[in-house]
């Protein structure tokens, strides 16, 4: 269902303001996408607006559309309190309004202003390109016209990103499982593609959705500086999850492609049997000393980079604060740490937990887990060293079996009242 139609030039100008409605930035663009071409008996679809450029505490950042609960004289107001602070960085196949549109010259008229209408499913919302402003400049002193086209009467409005690297901008914000059912729908050679027009950690978070066979045909078409920076972006016992499907010569390549650090991580996981904790755990756990106090832990635990299973708990050591550590000594969770002042050391609020040997099978391990309500278990050698941690839901994935999305793809496949992927 269509709605009211906005000007870019006019929004370009407005404040960004926060929840409450109080001002923390000003709007200086707008991101949009090419639409998708006519294609497989569906119509073309028109450019979406995905975002806005704002200038905020001195930087420039990136807002999502989807984040903006009102559009209006007034402003842009956000849904939450939360705000991205990372400076903005565009991507292939995003396009900016006032620095790439506006003023561009198609023809013997040029684009003064974009008009953008709200579109409504009755599910979501969202932004399309709907109007074109086009001048003309008048001869012999006289005045420039003006005319309102249809955007999809205007050719050349956007130049001609590769397919693949515009249907990565349009897939910006999607939730890597949404992104994964997209690349799944492909042949081999656009998800190849798609693969490299997506950013490194934006393709990392999209590989861990996908099974290990359809991992390595997509990574095993990269080239070796990508495979770095790829694997950085991904978590250590993804990585040897997935090097566990290859060759032993295909493994060396990828391990070649590493740093010394991230390599020797990586072979000692390699070194544990399937289905063992060893082969299950993470190395990348929060680790402190037991006098490192309240406020140094929950600092530790703000990191956004830490997934919600690891960001629970810190786990205390002796040194070296990096696995394998010092003698495990205990855990602290999160909720003590929220009871605590800043200043109280760790090893005052230390919680005796069960550990399991690298050895124990991974139903073992689902049994300790489900007997102590833990959402990850300390992995321990026989000196009594932390190696790492197994998450809730690694052993939630081998429990379910490693051909479990392919299945579940299947029956949503299968069942006609699914949605399909996200489109």
């Amino acid at each position: 269902m269509a709605g009211e139609l906005i000007y870019a030039f006019r929004v370009m100008r407005l404040p960004l303001l926060d929840a409450g409605g109080s001002p923390i930035g000003r709007i200086v663009d707008l991101v949009v996408v090419p639409g998708r071409p006519a294609r497989h008996g569906k119509s073309a679809s028109a450019p979406r607006l995905v975002g806005f450029v704002a200038d905020s505490q001195r930087r420039r950042i990136f807002v999502n559309a989807n984040r903006v609960g009102e559009l209006n004289g007034d402003g842009a107001r956000l849904k939450s309190w939360d705000v991205d602070l990372n400076p903005f960085k565009p991507r292939p196949g995003e396009v900016l309004i006032g620095k790439e549109l506006i003023d561009r010259r198609i023809g013997d008229e040029i684009v003064s202003d974009i008009g953008l209408e709200s579109i409504s499913d009755g599910r979501s919302s969202w932004w399309e390109i709907n109007k074109v402003r086009l001048a003309r400049k008048g001869s012999l002193g006289r005045r420039s016209t003006y005319r309102l086209a249809d955007a999809k009467e205007v050719p050349g409005l956007f130049d001609n990103p590769t397919s693949m690297e515009a249907e990565a901008a349009r897939l910006r914000d999607f939730h890597p499982t949404e992104v994964a059912a997209v690349i799944r729908a492909l042949p081999d050679q656009q998800r190849r593609q798609l693969a490299e027009a997506l950013d490194d950690q934006r393709l990392a978070n999209v590989l861990e959705e996908l099974t290990e066979e359809e991992q390595v045909r997509i990574v095993e078409a990269l080239d070796v500086e990508r495979l770095e920076g790829v694997f950085d972006e991904m978590e250590y016992d993804d990585v040897a999850d997935l090097l566990g499907q290859m060759t032993a010569a295909q493994q060396e390549q990828m391990l070649d492609a590493m740093d010394d650090e991230d390599e020797a991580v990586v072979r000692r996981l390699l070194s544990y049997e399937a289905g063992t904790a060893g082969g299950l755990m993470t190395p990348e756990v929060i680790i402190l000393g037991p006098t490192s106090t309240v406020a140094e832990a929950l600092a530790q635990a703000r990191d956004p980079d830490w997934v919600v299973s690891i960001a629970t708990q810190v786990f205390v050591c002796q040194a070296p604060f990096k696995t394998p550590t010092g003698k495990f000594l205990g855990v602290v969770h999160m909720q003590r740490l929220l009871r605590e002042p800043p200043s109280m050391e760790l090893r005052q609020l230390l919680d005796d937990v069960p550990v399991v040997s690298p050895e124990l099978s991974d139903h073992g391990v689902a049994v300790e887990l489900a007997s102590y309500d833990l959402l990850a278990i300390p992995v321990c050698d026989d000196a009594g060293r932390l190696l790492g941690a197994v998450t809730v839901d690694d052993v939630i994935d081998r429990m379910l079996g490693t051909d479990w999305r392919k299945r579940q793809r299947q029956a949503s496949n299968s069942d006609p009242k699914s949605s399909g992927s996200a489109s």
